[in-house]
């Protein structure tokens, strides 16, 4: 059963101030004018009864807020809306931030809950990975290297020639994640907020049946996040990023990956010095804690959970010193495939584009085209070999075979004199 919290019964219970929902109720009045209190429950994502009944309370006492009629019986279906004292009020709150929306949850909850909800608390079994891992034709030496270092949890560096299925791996391995978490809307921190929540990386579960109106709606049922970044990552993105004009933050990608996984695609290609995003997360990788800095001065500490894979084709001794090294806990090379594996390759890429597969064919390439080329194998290749084999058999009007003629032809026009 995935962790979700509990339903606030009291303003207390929502880690927020009395004050700060009042202005996020009159700020919605504001902006989208007559609501009723059903309505702005679905806005806030607060329950009504002692929570944002409250807030209304307050506002009609200090006649901030009134009642314009009702759509049902009781307050949650009174139609309310901001006098002109209070839409003198909400401008003042909008010179502060523009955040509205579902409401924030408190740092604390979010440390708690995301400590529960901790990737080290995984357990992946050879069987879980032998499945999940299928699809491709590894080694059982890369297996059983990838099996205890997804279970740790922590930081897996993968190396290797381009071309033979680190990208891949790393996928796999992000649907090895596949139970469900506790995703916060926003996150407040000394009246900022921060928003987290990301259609792009959070894909939304639907809750357990009985559930949907005892959790507290701020938070949002995911499946483990999987964030990916390649060259266009740079330094700004793993801070908090300030909007001058609404006035709140977006949550930096490894903050957005807690509880899942972080795949640094390409690394050594970034928009940055690899060892200036090392400097950067030294403490991280080790205290499991990062520290984000508020366009105030002021620094917040906040949880560090993700399984990070750095993935690279460049030498290891290229990229980072060996004192770095030492903190990414498994280092996996992703060597070439062995001609068996190859073979193994090829005859399911056929299979799958519905080319007839040859032993002769694929003896041609072994034995006569890559020696004359001096290239070495590549898991990429026959994928990409059979696609142009597709292409000049459309083109001549014949059937797509593993022909030396065709072959000869892909292997023309896809290889490169190095």
């Amino acid at each position: 059963m995935p962790l979700l919290p509990l339903r606030p019964r009291s303003i207390e219970a929502t880690g927020l101030t009395l004050s700060f929902i009042a202005d996020q109720t009159l700020r919605a009045l504001y902006l989208i004018g007559e609501m009723t209190g059903l309505q702005l429950v679905e806005l806030l994502h607060l329950p009504w009864e002692n929570v944002l009944d409250q807030a209304m309370t307050y506002l009609r006492r200090e006649q901030m807020a009134e009642v314009k009629g009702s759509s049902g019986v009781g307050e949650k279906a009174y139609r309310y809306q901001a006098t002109a004292k209070g839409v003198v009020r909400a401008k003042e709150i909008g010179e502060r931030t523009q955040y509205l929306g579902p409401a924030p949850v408190n740092l604390p909850d979010y440390r708690d809950i995301m400590h529960r909800q901790t990737t080290q608390g995984l357990v992946v079994t050879e069987a879980a990975i032998r499945e999940a891992f299928a699809h491709l034709v590894l080694s059982d030496s890369i297996l059983l290297q990838l099996g205890p270092a997804i279970n740790s949890g922590r930081s897996i560096f993968l190396f290797g020639h381009a071309g033979n299925g680190k990208t891949s791996i790393a996928e796999a391995t992000a649907r090895l994640l596949s139970d469900s978490i506790a995703i916060p809307h926003a996150i407040i921190v000394d009246g900022q907020i921060i928003r987290v929540f990301d259609p792009i990386h959070h894909e939304r579960r639907s809750l357990p049946e009985g559930q949907e109106y005892t959790y507290d709606q701020r938070w949002v049922l995911s499946k483990r996040p999987v964030v990916i970044a390649g060259g266009e990552l740079n330094m700004g993105s793993l801070d908090l990023e300030y909007d001058e004009y609404s006035k709140y933050y977006e949550a930096p990608l490894q903050l957005k990956a807690n509880g899942g996984l972080f795949l640094i695609d390409d690394f050594g290609r970034q928009q940055m010095r690899p060892r200036d995003l090392l400097n950067r997360w030294i403490v991280p990788l080790e205290k499991r804690v990062d520290y984000l800095t508020l366009h105030t001065g002021k620094k917040i500490e906040v949880p560090f959970d993700q399984l990070i894979i750095f993935s690279t084709n460049i030498e290891p001794k290229q990229l980072v010193d060996e004192a770095f090294l030492r903190r990414i806990r498994y280092k996996i090379e992703i060597v070439n495939p062995t001609p068996a594996e190859y073979r193994e390759i090829m005859r399911r890429v056929c299979k799958a584009k519905n080319v007839p597969y040859s032993d002769d064919g694929l003896r041609y390439l072994l034995e006569v085209e890559y020696p004359r080329r001096k290239l070495e194998l590549r898991a990429v290749h026959p994928r990409d070999l059979i696609d142009q084999v597709i292409d000049y058999a459309r083109f001549l009007g014949v059937p797509p075979t593993m022909s030396r003629e065709l072959l000869a032809a892909a292997c023309k026009s896809y290889f490169v004199e190095m």
